[in-house]
């Protein structure tokens, strides 16, 4: 199975990860702050389930990559990692940004759970993420890479989907928290270095 150092990295990795604003914590924040606290709560319960449907697809395809072409499975891990990098780059180098949380109409819960798992689900980022991320942390000499997959998914789920729910629980009460320009970008760059950083440890170990 997955080794005690690479599971703790992907940990840290995913808790920074987790940590950036975007369309899922952008979602569950306008929620909560226009609906209330369980409206918020809902909505993050919502998104989990949208993380489920993309690591799904992440462990069944690319297992299926491992098993037709070892060689295709590491252009796989390549590209990922190339793309980490591509991304973390963005976040350095582009200019701060401001999202405006405008809060959506009233909805039943759930209109406000299919919509949270549909924010989620229908993002092709978040699916090109997971193709990207969980690879870089799995290897097949370790037994089966669906398993371990799975395992590195299922943190990262249970993980965000706790930070999602704190979210839900502040954003009623602190909302300027997720309205300011400075703290924004300051989670955008600290993602973006591990977006980076992922990368660079992937070429670095595929050369030792």
């Amino acid at each position: 199975m997955i080794s005690l150092t690479s599971f703790i990295t992907f940990a840290i990795a995913t808790l920074i990860l987790n940590l950036t604003p975007g369309p899922d914590m952008m979602y569950i924040a306008a929620r909560s702050m226009g609906q209330g606290r369980r409206a918020g709560v809902i909505s993050a319960l919502g998104v989990g389930a949208g993380i489920f449907v993309h690591t799904s697809a992440a462990v069944f395809g690319l297992a299926a990559v491992l098993r037709s072409s070892p060689l295709a499975f590491n252009l796989v891990r390549y590209a990922g990692a190339g793309y980490l990098i591509y991304l973390g780059i963005r976040l350095l180098v582009r200019p701060g940004s401001h999202r405006s949380l405008e809060a959506p109409a009233p909805a039943s819960s759930a209109a406000v759970f299919r919509q949270g798992m549909i924010t989620n689900v229908l993002n092709p980022k978040v699916a090109l993420f997971f193709l990207a991320f969980l690879p870089q942390f799995v290897s097949p000499a370790r037994g089966s890479v669906a398993a371990q997959m799975a395992l590195l998914g299922l943190w990262f789920n249970f993980s965000g989907t706790l930070l999602n729910l704190a979210v839900a629980g502040v954003a009623g009460v602190a909302g300027n928290l997720f309205r300011s320009r400075g703290r924004w970008r300051i989670a955008e760059r600290a993602s973006g270095l591990v977006f980076v950083g992922l990368g660079v440890r992937v070429a670095i170990a595929r050369n030792t």
